[in-house]
């Protein structure tokens, strides 16, 4: 694809850097502060937000700046995340290192035999449509928040305004990114969309509370009052400017030094313990096979970028260090952040249609984030961003890594009946939101009471690798006996 704006090496001018990297951290914002927030820590945004920053730069020093990625938090390790934070948050961690590491391995395997069987296990049949896959998955929930209001008095239901609101995100991204006049515009248009956005909701949600109708009450602005102020009106002073990030690595010493779990750790679960050696051994089954699975999620995310900026990231810098990257930037996300870190489809998505694949605005962007973590009032506004308006924007990202998949497909031979049943097992099964729970604590009523599951995505592609591994052999054995 390439005809990049910014190749990887290009730097940016200084004035529109800023605006560049505050960009990229809009495209990844919905994803990174979801995760916190269900698994029931929404207190820890600041610190998810400090950990995608300090994972993104881990990962760029050992890629030695040479990879336009930027890691986040990751829904892949939400059903892990459930089992850890039943142990605090010095299970998050542990669960953090036992995925990190299986990244470190793989690395340590491919160092040593070369990456050559990574392209025959993943063959562009598997490729293209699990990338397509990553894309189409994500449209429901970005089609339920764009018919979302943020007020909590109508939050979840089918909101008209809301709708409105984010299709003007979404034409004012798509109209940016298409005309030729301002490349100012070309180059920046989902900040131009959620502002457009923003504004058509503030106006609506203003008049909502005017005529005290909550159904125009797009905006909820809570989170900046509650920013500033007490439950009892009281100015909080400077905490209210300034604050400080209680990532999961300052609050795990907590627990080990008090023996007791946070609050906001009981608040999530209520049945909550400290970790023992029962609980070591849970967080490590629920971690483990899920990172295993989620290596092919890492290669088809690069494959994909690769092909939109034009440069062979699995060659240069290599599979060896973009894995290395992921997984100890992932445990440094954690212990500076809250929960273990991936590769963005949304990123890369802003990297395809905007045209700027700048390793310093990913590197500007990470630094950032870190910096914003800290600034109160920031994270606040950042909060109440519409769900309807990021739905429009992720509209646009998930819809062009799904067409990123599909331009895989030009060069196959979907006439041939094995290429056609690769693709349609991976499409199917993980548009059907097909997923492995594998059931491993069993009551003695002999109710499951725990499973790892493995995500639609993953499972796809396993069926996937599965299917194209036995019509191969097959293949193989008929031209062996001359058929």
């Amino acid at each position: 694809m390439a005809n990049l704006v910014y190749d990887i090496k290009d730097k940016p001018k200084a004035s529109q850097l800023i605006v560049l990297a505050l960009q990229q951290l809009l495209a990844i914002l919905a994803a990174t502060i979801a995760v916190p927030t269900i698994i029931g820590l929404p207190t820890q945004i600041p610190a998810a937000i400090l950990g995608a920053g300090v994972g993104t730069l881990v990962y760029q020093l050992f890629t030695k700046f040479k990879s336009p990625v930027f890691l986040g938090s990751s829904f892949a390790f939400l059903s892990s995340l459930g089992v850890a934070v039943a142990y605090g948050y010095c299970g998050i961690i542990l669960g953090s290192v036992v995925a990190g590491l299986v990244y470190v391995a793989i690395a340590i395997v491919i160092h040593f035999v070369g990456t050559n069987w990574v392209d025959r296990l993943m063959p562009p049949v598997i490729i293209g449509p699990t990338v397509a896959l990553i894309g189409l998955s994500l449209a429901g929930s970005a089609m339920g928040d764009i018919v979302r209001a943020n007020s909590s008095a109508i939050y979840g239901s089918y909101n008209l305004v809301s709708l409105l609101c984010g299709l003007v995100a979404f034409f004012v991204i798509i109209i940016c990114s298409t005309q030729k006049k301002y490349k100012m515009a070309k180059l920046i248009p989902f900040i131009l969309g959620i502002l457009a956005g923003y504004i058509v909701a503030a106006i609506f949600t203003a008049i909502g509370m005017a005529a005290n109708v909550d159904y125009l009450m797009i905006i909820n602005f809570q989170p900046i009052i509650d920013n500033f102020f007490m439950a009892d009106g009281t100015f909080k002073g400077v905490s209210a400017f300034v604050s400080f990030p209680q990532f999961a690595g300052l609050k795990a010493i907590s627990e080990i030094m008090s023996g007791e779990l946070s609050p906001e750790i009981l608040l999530a679960n209520e049945n909550a313990q400290l970790i023992n050696a029962g609980g070591i051994a849970e967080v490590v089954i629920a971690f483990l096979p899920v990172a295993l699975v989620v290596f092919a999620e890492h290669i088809a995310d690069h494959k994909n970028l690769s092909y939109i900026i034009g440069h062979d990231l699995i060659k240069e810098p290599g599979l060896k260090r973009t894995l290395l990257g992921d997984g100890v930037g992932s445990i440094a996300g954690t212990v500076f952040g809250i929960c273990p870190n991936t590769t963005y489809g949304e990123s890369v998505g802003c990297v395809a249609i905007t045209r700027n694949a700048s390793i310093v605005t990913i590197t500007t962007t990470a630094i950032m984030c870190i910096i914003l973590s800290f600034i109160s009032p920031v994270m606040a506004v950042l909060q109440t961003i519409p769900s309807c308006v990021m739905g429009g924007v992720c509209l646009t990202l998930y819809g062009f890594i799904a067409v990123s998949g599909l331009k895989m497909f030009k060069n196959l031979d979907l006439d041939d009946n094995k290429n056609l049943f690769v693709v349609a097992s991976i499409l199917i099964s993980g548009i059907g939101g097909l997923s492995i729970q594998i059931p491993y604590a069993i009551a003695e009523t002999g109710e499951i009471t725990n499973t790892i599951q493995i995500t639609s995505i993953a499972t796809a592609l396993i069926i996937g690798i599965t299917t194209n591994a036995i019509l191969t052999k097959i293949e193989k054995s008929k031209l062996g006996k001359g058929e």
